[in-house]
C-alpha cells in the first residue's frame, strides 16, 4: 500500500485521540469549502463534507470545546470518551485507506484504534496533571494548544500525507513517552505516600 494513505490514516487517528469531533469537523469543513482537494485515493473521505455530518460534528465539537476548557469537567469528558474516541478514530482514519480486504481492514482498525487510544490516554493523563494546578488559565491554554494541533494534523493528513505520517509517528512516540513518564511519577508518589504512612504508624500506636 502507498505510504500516502497510511500517513493520512495515521494522522487522522492521532488527531481523533485529541478531539474526534474536532477532527471530523475540521476535515469536513476543509473539504466542503474547497480548501483541500481530495485525490482519488481519498475520495471516501468526501462524506465528511456532507451537511448533516458537518452539522452534527460541529455541535458536538462546540460542546467539547467548552467542556475542555473547564477543569475537572474536561477530565469527566475524557473519561466518557475513552471508548468513543478509539472506536470513532479507527473508523474515521480507516476511510483514508480506501477499499481493503477483510483481514487488512480488521488489522487497520486495531492499529488505528490503538494509535487513537494512545493519544487519548496521553491527553487525559496530561489533563489530570494540569488540573492539579489551582489556576484555570493553564487548562485553557493547553486545551487551545490541543485544538491547534488537531487542525494542523488534519490539514497535513489531507494535503501532505507523507509529512503527516512522520508527524503521526512522532506524536505517538511522544504520547507513549509521556505516558511512561507520568506513570513512573505516579508510582513514585504512591510509594512515597506509603512509606510516609508506615513511618507515622508507630508514633500513632504509641499515643
Amino acid at each position: 500500500m502507498d505510504a500516502g494513505p497510511l500517513g493520512a490514516a495515521a494522522a487522522l487517528a492521532v488527531a481523533s485521540g485529541l478531539s474526534l469531533y474536532g477532527a471530523v469537523f475540521v476535515a469536513g469543513l476543509c473539504i466542503r469549502l474547497g480548501w483541500v482537494q481530495l485525490g482519488p485515493a481519498y475520495s471516501s473521505l468526501g462524506v465528511l463534507a456532507d451537511p448533516i455530518v458537518l452539522a452534527v460534528a460541529g455541535v458536538l465539537f462546540a460542546a467539547e470545546f467548552l467542556a475542555d476548557k473547564i477543569p475537572v469537567v474536561d477530565s469527566i469528558w475524557d473519561a466518557i470518551h475513552t471508548v468513543i474516541r478509539p472506536v470513532g478514530g479507527a473508523l474515521l482514519a480507516s476511510r483514508a485507506l480506501g477499499e481493503l480486504s477483510p483481514v487488512a481492514e480488521i488489522l487497520a482498525l486495531l492499529l488505528l484504534g490503538g494509535a487513537t487510544l494512545a493519544t487519548h490516554a496521553a491527553k487525559a493523563t496530561t489533563r489530570l496533571a494540569v488540573n492539579a494546578s489551582p489556576e484555570p488559565v493553564s487548562n485553557a491554554l493547553v486545551s487551545l494548544a490541543e485544538n491547534g494541533v488537531v487542525a494542523l494534523v488534519v490539514w497535513l493528513a489531507l494535503t501532505h500525507p507523507f509529512l503527516a505520517l512522520g508527524a503521526a509517528l512522532a506524536a505517538l512516540a511522544l504520547a507513549v513517552t509521556l505516558l511512561v513518564w507520568l506513570g513512573r511519577r505516579a508510582v513514585g508518589a504512591m510509594r512515597r505516600s506509603r512509606r510516609g504512612g508506615q513511618a507515622r504508624a508507630p508514633n500513632g500506636r504509641a499515643e
